[in-house]
């Protein structure tokens, strides 16, 4: 395998109209292998009415990551290396920065996982996990401890994800099963993709100590599917079934939901299209659409934060299948970046990507804006 890991201790096609643009729907397509658990439900979901609740903090630089605390309060992690944490009421202070961060391109620090329920103490420190673009050469997860008030010296978990300019990935996030979930990207070489022995391009699955679990569809390897071009969004829904962002090319985002072993296509296939032993999208974008990054599942309704697309689409799931998406929010935030449900499920917290280059700011860029939902 061409990846390397450090240990630490301690541990039917239906095409629908979205509102404000197109989108269509889609299948699984004809990978076969794999059988879903759980009945499907016919049952419509309604999207919530969501509205602007709070800015909860403003002259952030590129924030990116989002995970929350207990107490409501989130850390999110700005692109030069950075991490704040945010309160509920709007406070921000500065916790610590991890050094080795190569913040060049999209690069930088990306996504940041904490256990659900994570009380930091000066006693007990919690474990905080980061994806980052590394000087090293390559795109790692890293893990350091944080005790309520700063951060100690991070440590290697996961490396050798390839790195480049861009399509770097960057999600990480606890699952349901208790393991590290993480979205990467094929580092601007989309044969990786397909090669089984590189880390980019695919979703990856990995206990967290770095090991790899056991029922992994491939024995000793994290990779859990392949076929991803550039993943930045990875959430559960109430059955505990992952779904993931993606960014297309020139053409078609994706929505999917991902299986075990599966196969979605990239670079062969782009979108829907039905091609033996891959998996079509459950539903896509043109790319000036969406280009979907962060995405989050409250009421089993999907949230995707869309940069070029300047807006949040929410997707309501129905079993195996997805509803009519809408566009919310369309032109308010400009480049909406991360979209994190708080752990009740009644708010979004978002991040917007205004000052990362390819955005027109606002006095107030980058923030953090709390959605209210029903």
């Amino acid at each position: 395998m061409k990846f390397s890991r450090a240990i630490t201790a301690g541990a039917l096609l239906v095409t629908t109209l979205a509102a404000g643009a197109g989108a269509t729907t889609g299948g699984d397509g004809n990978g076969a292998g794999v059988r879903e658990a759980g009945p499907t439900s016919s049952m419509a979901v309604a999207v919530p009415r969501a509205t602007l609740g709070k800015t909860l903090a403003t002259g952030l630089d590129v924030p990116w990551g989002v995970t929350f605390l207990a107490d409501g309060s989130a850390l999110v992690s700005q692109r030069p290396g950075t991490i704040v944490r945010v309160t509920g009421k709007g406070r921000t202070t500065t916790v610590g920065t991890l050094s080795g961060v190569d913040a060049n391109g999209e690069g930088g620090l990306l996504g940041l996982a904490l256990k659900p329920g994570a009380r930091p103490t000066k006693a007990h420190p919690v474990v905080l996990y980061a994806y980052l673009t590394s000087t090293k050469g390559d795109n790692r997860v890293v893990r350091t401890r944080y005790d309520g008030t700063s951060l100690t010296k991070a440590k290697a978990v996961l490396t050798g994800i390839p790195s480049a300019g861009n399509h770097n990935g960057g999600e990480i996030t606890f699952g349901p099963d208790g393991k590290l979930w993480i979205g990467t990207g094929d580092g601007a070489v989309p044969s990786h993709a397909q090669d089984r022995t590189s880390l980019g391009g695919k979703i990856l699955r990995i206990n967290p100590d770095g090991s790899v679990p056991a029922d992994n569809p491939f024995a000793g390897s994290p990779v859990y599917s392949l076929g991803h071009r550039n993943v930045q969004g990875i959430a559960f829904d109430s059955r505990g079934r992952p779904w993931a962002s993606e960014f297309g090319q020139d053409t078609w985002d994706e929505l999917n939901r991902v299986l075990p072993g599966r196969n979605y296509g990239w670079p062969v296939v782009e979108g829907k299209e039905k091609r033996a032993g891959y998996v079509s999208p459950k539903i896509q974008w043109h790319t000036g659409n969406a280009s979907p990054s962060g995405l989050a599942i409250a009421g089993d309704v999907a949230y995707l934060g869309a940069l070029r697309g300047e807006r949040l689409w929410a997707v309501p799931l129905r079993g195996k299948s997805v509803g009519t998406a809408k566009s919310l929010f369309r032109d308010r935030f400009g480049r909406i970046r991360n979209v994190a449900a708080t752990p009740d499920g009644d708010h979004l917290w978002v991040t917007t990507s205004n000052t990362d280059g390819r955005g027109t700011p606002s006095a107030r860029d980058d923030r953090v804006l709390r959605l209210d939902l029903g």
